[in-house]
């Protein structure tokens, strides 16, 4: 049987190995913030016949705006509409005028209602309320798993989610992948989902501890453990795996970032539940 927790050192490496890169590309190359954080312009247009969002974005696409965000004013859950808002980045004047210019020659005519500057305080807030909502969940959670089980318990379960939050946040600074509100909602879904996996395993070892042989190693018991719930873990967290993959591949570009944030967190919270929690929680327990 292979033993998860004799090559603990292995996975551990590999996962600050991936985790300092992750912060060089922080420090070096920083992120790829989107409207939200860093500001832009918002255009309210309405055209004389409905358009689709493909419509608008296959001109946005010509200048270099496909990750500007569009929205269709329509009460019906129509494809199409008139009315049409468009939030893109920071644009110089003749940028905007080409692009409207260029609406105009290939959608049809409309009337611009308004055109706006937004500032970034917006994304100020965002990343503080983020940040606040993410380290008050790993707070409570380090209270329920304490009193459910124990403090070395709730130390590697913290420990393995801040691994999950931290490759999310490394991938996207490594690829400059853009950066929106939408990343903070995937964040804290990581969260919710990844501790799942790692209470499963662990509630596994409690019980699995009251039974406990002398002859049996700590490392024996979480190998055996993480054993026992390795199929069902397997089972569900591909099932979640293989419906985010559909989302990246025909959810359409507006979520994919969202969906890249939630593949890369699902999967490292399968990788931290079944190979890095157990035994850190063992390491713990040996130091007592």
């Amino acid at each position: 049987m292979f033993s998860i927790s004799k090559h603990f050192k292995i996975f551990i490496s590999i996962t600050l190995t991936i985790l300092a890169i992750g912060i060089g590309s922080m420090i070096i190359q920083g992120f790829n913030l989107g409207i939200d954080f860093k500001g832009g312009n918002i255009v309210d247009i309405t055209f004389e016949k409905p358009v689709s969002v493909a419509d608008v974005r296959n001109v946005l696409d010509k200048h270099d705006l496909g990750n500007s965000i569009i929205q269709l004013a329509t009460t019906d859950n129509s494809t199409s509409s008139k009315s049409v808002l468009i939030r893109t980045g920071i644009l110089a004047d003749n940028v905007r005028q080409e692009t409207l210019a260029d609406l105009h020659s290939q959608i049809g005519e409309y009337n611009v209602n308004r055109i706006e500057n937004v500032g970034a305080t917006v994304g100020s807030e965002l990343v503080r309320q983020a940040i606040i909502a993410i380290v008050v969940s790993w707070i409570l959670m380090i209270l329920y798993i304490t009193m459910r089980f124990e403090a070395r318990f709730a130390a590697a379960a913290v420990l393995a989610l801040v691994i999950d939050v931290m490759m999310v946040v490394s991938w996207f600074s490594i690829f400059q992948w853009e950066i929106d509100s939408s990343f903070i909602a995937a964040l804290l879904t990581v969260v919710g989902f990844s501790i799942n996996g790692t209470i499963v395993i662990f509630d596994r070892i409690r019980e699995n501890l009251k039974g406990h042989r002398p002859s049996e190693s700590l490392a024996e018991l979480v190998d055996n453990s993480i054993n026992q719930c390795m199929t069902r873990s397997l089972y569900t967290n591909f099932t979640v795996l293989f419906t985010v993959a559909a989302i990246i591949i025909f959810g359409g570009e507006t979520i994919r970032n969202f969906a890249y944030a939630m593949f890369i967190g699902f999967s490292s919270g399968v990788y931290t539940s079944v190979l890095l929690a157990g035994p850190m929680w063992k390491t713990f327990k040996e130091k007592k």
